[in-house]
This record gives structure tokens, sequence and C-alpha cells, in this order.
């Protein structure tokens, strides 16, 4: 049952499933386009998600996932303005990528230009046969302004996201899962199913991992060896001192001696 959440605008629908919440792009006539009172609406969504939700599932109504910014909704009338729309567009991926629950994205038909930055900007994605990627703004004129051109280079490499722009070239689900735009292919209807379920399996994972999960490896990946390690050892005593992950341990350890599975 689609709940109202204080806040978001009608484009956006939210629900929740026990412990994970369900967050929907609710625009299916616009094919999901984004326009600025969406995005700030993910923004106010991720920066206070709703007490009790322990994983978030981005899902999309209709056929497509998200055809990307809404041109019609852009403000023309300067330089100046499209550089502060494209660093607002950065401020509010940001709060996706640095929520503190895992956000999971349920991807189908077009996942192009602002929807694929949209994508790439969440944790774990699960496409469905019918998804295919696309960076258009080559043709377009223009450049990408969301952060893809951070982004998407490190799940694909920069040299495959120069051909999508200067070609046009398009990859389908089992290709983009192939070069790494999505860890999940599955058939056409079934992926809010399959998205729930791992969102679940994550919500049941303690909340000091988790969070270790999302904010240490971007970090420890981007960073020198010799930091990284440090970084890592610091994090993991911090994880492992924690009541909970010592009350994990010694139920793990009391099924171990009792030899239950």
């Amino acid at each position: 049952m689609t709940e109202h959440t204080p806040g978001l605008p009608a484009t956006l629908a939210w629900r929740t499933d026990g412990d994970v919440g369900v967050l929907e792009l609710a625009r299916p006539e616009k094919h999901n386009a984004l326009d600025n009172e969406t995005v700030l609406g993910l923004e106010r969504f991720f920066t206070s998600v709703p007490d009790g939700v322990r994983a978030v599932v981005l899902a999309a109504q209709g056929r497509n996932f998200c055809a990307g910014l809404d041109l019609t909704t852009m403000d023309h009338s300067g330089v100046f303005e499209g550089v502060l729309h494209s660093r607002m567009w950065h401020r509010v991926m940001s709060t996706i990528i640095d929520a503190p629950v895992p956000v999971f994205s349920v991807l189908k038909g077009a996942v192009i230009g602002g929807g694929l930055e949209l994508a790439s900007a969440t944790h774990v994605r699960v496409a469905e046969r019918s998804t295919f990627y696309a960076l258009p703004e080559g043709q377009h004129g223009l450049f990408v302004g969301g952060g893809a051109s951070v982004r998407v280079p490190r799940l694909i490499g920069a040299a495959r996201m120069t051909d999508m722009m200067l070609t046009g070239r398009r990859y389908d689900a089992v290709e983009g899962e192939r070069v790494g735009l999505s860890q999940y292919v599955v058939d056409d209807g079934t992926g809010l199913d399959r998205a729930l379920e791992l969102a679940h399996r994550a919500a049941a994972n303690s909340p000091v991992t988790n969070y270790a999960i999302l904010q240490v490896l971007p970090r420890t990946a981007e960073v020198a060896p010799h930091d990284a390690y440090l970084i890592e050892s610091l994090v993991a005593g911090i994880a492992s001192g924690s009541d909970e992950a010592k009350g994990r341990m010694r139920s793990f350890l009391d099924k171990e001696k009792a030899g239950r599975p």
C-alpha cells in the first residue's frame, strides 16, 4: 500500500515492506523523466530516511525506469544557471550514494542519460531484461551533468563510456551486467521481487557493518593502498567491537558447538 510521506512530491510514491522501504518514480506518462521537483524530492527523502527503514528499493512505475532529465523543465537562461543545475544534481545524487542504508534499484526499459546517472548512484542494481542503457547527450550537443562522468567510468571504464557518448551505443540488460552497469539480470516483471529479496537480506545485517560497507569500501578503493589498509583496520576494529557483532558471534559459536546449521 502506498503511504503518504510528508515533503515528497506527487511524482514520488512511498511504501514499506517490513523494514525495507520502496520509493517509486511516479511519472510513467513522462517515462519517469526527472524534473527539478522530483530530484529535490529524492534529496529530501534520502537526507531523512524514515525511522525503522534498514534498506531502500528505488523502483519506477510504468515500463521505463527513467528516460533522463526532463528537458522541458530546464532553465535555459544562461551558462551559470547550467552550472548551478548540474551542481544541484551532484548534491542530490550524493545523498543517495551516502545514504545511511543500502539502496537497491530496479531497472527496466529506458535507463538513459540522467536515468543512468540516478541508477549509478544506487548501491545494487537489478535489471530486468527489457532494460537498455544509453548516454545520448553527445548526439544532442550536451555533456553529462549529474555525475556520470565520475561514476559511470568507475563501473564500466572510461573507454566504454567514451564509446557510448561518441557513437550513441546502447547496452542491453545482459551486456550491461557483463560490463558492470548492473549486478543482476532477471526476467521482466520480476525485478521488484528480486530487489526486495536482496534488500531484506541486507537489512538483516548489522547496521554497523552495512554502514562500513557503504561508506568505507568506496573510499578504500580510491586512496593509496597503505592508507586503505589503515582505514580497513580501524573500521574492522570498530565493527568487531560493537555489542551487536559480539552477540552475533556468540550466537554463531553456540550453534557451531551444538552442531546446528
